[in-house]
């Protein structure tokens, strides 16, 4: 590959709500043993983007200049002794790879429960651009992969803009699904929920056998798209308001007993209780898009009444990333993943397409840069 620059260009997050800057960001010239160093390929925004961005997500940054962006591809640039992927693929310069996080190996969550997901002492992405590695976000020209991350190589015929989403909506969707369990053609199956974490779930879903899943979402342009990828049923939100008509809807189309197992994906503030209404006695509640950090009031005893499960997750390890490239091989006949990505935008135009996410214009936005 060319040349290492000793700059490279960054979308700089310098405080909550205000546009991004395109900055020159130091580009590490000495690796970490084992680290890597990526020269981005694609990469696509998340709505945790967007809700950190604005500053409305649990999650929210507190570093800055920053650089979000946790979905992307890139081809190793620089290696310092990593010789493999974590699934065993011998790694060369030039190859495509998605990464992890950074985990310790050693704390409890590491060793003994095997739950790297969960690390106390995990290197996180979205650092400071003025403190080593600098580039630990996805929305600059080179990124860094700590030495502890997982990676894996992303095979040919993965087009870059899929690769980039599936490195987290597909594996966070894989993930969470191992932890709701069994599934199959006698459970009813509702997806709150419309967009990439939600059309992502749906084709999980209808690969697994329940029948005629349920989408509650929108704009229209997505229940379209998830109605084409197989669901049975869709509720258009701006068409059907009020909570209480979708739960009407949804009890009618599920016999008056509710959902087997609810998967809440939307993010939205109300959709936890309306779900839950929505949810079986005795079923699965799985909850994925809730990083707003808002409270609501709610009655345990309901958890109690239902006999229902609630199981939280975020993020994925990389057996999960493997997993999703895995998916949307084998799958790519019965859906075109390119479907989802609804524009491209280079770096210098990113604040374009965080707005349009914001306004619900977009479905995935594949952020370029150059060759």
């Amino acid at each position: 590959m060319a040349e290492i620059p000793t700059t490279c260009k960054a979308a700089a997050m310098v405080g909550a709500g205000k546009p991004m800057e395109l900055i020159d960001v130091r580009v590490p010239q000495k690796l970490e043993p084992g680290g890597i160093l990526v020269k981005m390929s694609m990469a696509s925004i998340c709505a945790t983007d967007v809700h950190a961005w604005e500053g409305s997500s649990s999650f929210a940054e507190d570093e800055f200049p920053s650089i979000l962006g946790h979905e992307m591809t890139g081809r190793i640039a620089r290696s310092e002794g990593r010789t493999h992927d974590s699934i065993g693929t011998p790694l060369r310069e030039g190859d495509r790879i998605v990464w992890t996080h950074g985990f310790c190996g050693s704390c409890l969550n590491c060793i003994v429960e095997h739950e790297r997901t969960l690390c106390l002492n995990r290197r996180r992405w979205h650092g400071s651009t003025e403190e080593f590695p600098y580039l630990t976000g996805g929305f600059a020209e080179y990124g860094y992969v700590f030495p502890t991350s997982g990676c894996v190589r992303v095979p040919d015929d993965v087009p870059d803009e899929v690769a980039a989403a599936v490195s987290c909506a597909l594996r966070t969707v894989i993930h969470g699904l191992d932890r709701v369990g069994d599934l199959d053609d006698r459970h009813r199956v509702v997806i709150q929920g419309s967009g990439p974490l939600g059309l992502f779930t749906l084709a999980r879903v209808v690969t697994g056998g329940p029948p005629d899943p349920i989408v509650i979402g929108g704009p229209a342009r997505r229940l379209e798209l998830a109605r084409k990828w197989g669901a049975g049923h869709t509720l258009d939100i701006d068409d059907v308001p009020d909570p209480a008509e979708r739960h009407a809807q949804v009890m009618e189309w599920t016999d008056g007993l509710g959902a087997d197992v609810v998967i809440e994906v939307s993010g939205a503030k109300s959709a936890f209780p309306e779900g839950f209404e929505m949810l079986r006695r005795g079923g699965r509640y799985l909850v994925i898009g809730q990083l707003h950090g808002e409270t609501f009031p709610f009655a345990p005893s309901d958890i109690v009444r239902k006999h229902a499960h609630i199981i939280g997750t975020s993020s994925a390890a990389v057996q999960h990333y493997h997993r999703a490239l895995e998916f949307v091989r084998r799958h790519r006949d019965r859906f075109d993943w390119m479907e989802m990505i609804s524009n491209h935008y280079p770096l210098e135009r990113i604040n374009e397409a965080m707005i349009g996410m914001q306004r619900w214009e977009e479905i995935k936005p594949a952020i370029t840069f150059p060759d």
